[in-house]
């Protein structure tokens, strides 16, 4: 019945203009407690993952390779986490902003590349380096979101280096 109203007064015609990131925004509508529901689930299985990865990273043999599978995919669920509270469209053009493409750039960069190190390459020393780049890269991106604190540390360390 929903699907005739639309064709007999036209929103079909418009529903066919969309784009897909029009359609993607509408259908993540969510309200603001299934939003936070949603970025605190996502949070805390990242947070478990990252947890879990340090606890296997001992063991013998496999230790390396599941810290590497944990620790990026908690990365990337504490990533996807923030969709939920602003939305996949916007989400994925504040990652694109002028003042964070750089830092988004090397966060994905290298969370492929320590996937490439540990199952291709076989070379868990640059995995573990790319781990540790993920770390500085997350940190550096999750700071442009807090006004002036990226220069403020960039002015410190200059300070620091005379």
């Amino acid at each position: 019945m929903d699907k005739l109203k639309s064709v007999l007064s036209g929103e079909e015609a418009r529903r066919d203009d969309r784009t897909i990131l029009e359609t993607v925004n509408e259908a993540s509508s969510l309200s603001w407690g299934t939003r936070l529901k949603g970025f605190v689930a996502c949070f805390v299985v990242g947070a478990a993952c990252t947890v879990l990865g340090v606890c296997v990273l001992f063991l013998p043999r496999i230790g390396l390779t599941l810290f590497i599978v944990f620790y990026t995919f908690g990365n990337i669920c504490a990533l996807c986490s923030t969709m939920f509270l602003m939305g996949p469209v916007k989400q994925l053009k504040r990652m694109c902003d002028k003042t964070r493409a750089l830092a988004t750039t090397i966060m994905i960069t290298c969370l492929v590349l320590t996937l490439c190190a540990a199952f291709w390459w076989k070379n868990f020393g640059l995995a573990l380096l790319f781990c540790i780049l993920q770390v500085l890269s997350f940190t550096w991106y999750s700071l442009s979101y807090i006004p002036c604190v990226r220069e403020a540390i960039l002015k410190a360390l200059a300070m620091c280096m005379k």
